[in-house]
C-alpha cells in the first residue's frame, strides 16, 4: 500500500469513525440517524466546522465554541482508532481480486460493528442483540468464502469453532446466573470463533482476561481505591480487543496444538 493510499484509508476510517460515535450514542435513545449534530450540554447545532473529525476537536482545544463545555474524547479517540484499524484491515486483507476484496469488505463492516458494540457496552454495559448478531452472522459467512474459489464448503472444525469458544462462556453464565458473564459476551463469543477458528479463538480469550485483569484492577484501585463486589466491568470490548491483536499481529500466548499433544500423551495412563 502506498502513503497515498494509506492516507486516503486512514482519513476514510476517520470519517467513519465519526458516524460510528453517532450512531452508539442514539441507539435505543429514541433520537435518529438524521438531523444536525448537537452541542451535548448547550444544545446549539453545530456547523460544519465544527464536526470535522479529528480537527475540529484539535481546534477547539476540546470544548464547545458556545458554552465552553468540555467535549469527550471518545469523539477523537473513536474517531482516531478506526482510522487505524481501517488501514490494519487494508494491510491484512488487502482486495487483490473479486474475492479479497468481499473478504475486505466483510472485515470493515466487523470493524464497525465492533465499534459500536465496544462504545455501547462502555456506556450502557449491554452488547446490543442487533450488532451482535450481525457480527454472528458475517463471522459464519466469511467461513464460506474465499480459497481458489469465491465459494467453498468449510470443514466441521471452522464450523464448530464458534460453539466450542461459547459454550465455556455460556456455562459460567448458567451457573452465576448471568453475574460472572453477561448474555452478549456468549454471542460477541460465537461469532469469534468462527471469524479465528478454535485455536486463534482461545488464544483471543486469554488476552481479553489478561488484558481485562490488568485494565481492571488498576482503573479500580485509582478511581475508587478499594474493590467492590458488585462492580460491573465491560467484558465486550476486552473480547474484541484480544480478537483483533489475534487477527491483525497473529499474537500467539498458548499453542494450543501443542497443548492438546500434552493432554493426548497423558490418556493412555488413564486406559484411553
Amino acid at each position: 500500500m502506498d502513503i497515498f493510499s494509506l492516507i486516503l484509508t486512514f482519513v476514510f476510517g476517520v470519517i467513519v469513525g465519526s458516524f460510528l460515535n453517532v450512531v452508539a450514542l442514539r441507539f435505543n435513545t429514541g433520537m435518529g440517524l438524521g438531523g444536525r449534530s448537537k452541542c451535548m450540554s448547550c444544545g446549539t447545532s453545530l456547523t460544519w466546522r465544527e464536526l470535522i473529525p479529528l480537527f475540529s476537536f484539535a481546534m477547539q482545544k476540546g470544548a464547545c465554541k458556545k458554552c465552553k463545555s468540555k467535549i469527550s474524547w471518545q469523539y477523537p479517540l473513536v474517531e482516531f482508532i478506526a482510522g487505524a484499524i481501517f488501514v490494519l484491515i487494508f494491510f491484512v486483507f488487502p482486495p487483490v481480486d473479486f474475492v479479497t476484496a468481499i473478504v475486505t469488505l466483510i472485515q470493515v463492516v466487523i470493524v464497525c460493528l465492533m465499534i459500536v458494540i465496544s462504545i455501547y457496552d462502555i456506556k450502557h454495559k449491554i452488547i446490543p442483540d442487533g450488532f451482535v448478531y450481525s457480527f454472528d452472522a458475517l463471522a459464519l459467512i466469511s467461513l464460506f468464502i474465499g480459497g481458489s474459489s469465491w465459494w467453498h464448503i468449510p470443514n466441521f472444525e471452522m464450523l464448530i469453532a464458534g460453539p466450542v469458544l461459547a459454550i465455556p462462556f455460556a456455562l459460567l453464565w448458567l451457573v452465576s446466573g448471568g453475574k460472572w458473564m453477561g448474555f452478549g459476551d456468549i454471542k460477541l463469543t460465537l461469532g469469534i470463533g468462527w471469524l479465528l477458528g478454535v485455536s486463534a479463538g482461545i488464544n483471543a480469550l486469554v488476552l481479553a482476561f489478561w488484558i481485562a485483569a490488568g485494565i481492571s484492577v488498576v482503573w479500580l484501585l485509582s478511581t475508587q481505591k478499594k474493590f467492590k463486589p458488585k462492580t460491573e466491568i465491560p467484558f465486550g470490548p476486552y473480547l474484541i480487543l484480544g480478537m483483533y491483536l489475534v487477527l491483525l499481529f497473529h499474537i500467539q500466548v498458548i499453542d494450543v496444538h501443542l497443548l492438546r499433544d500434552i493432554i493426548m500423551s497423558y490418556f493412555p495412563y488413564f486406559g484411553v
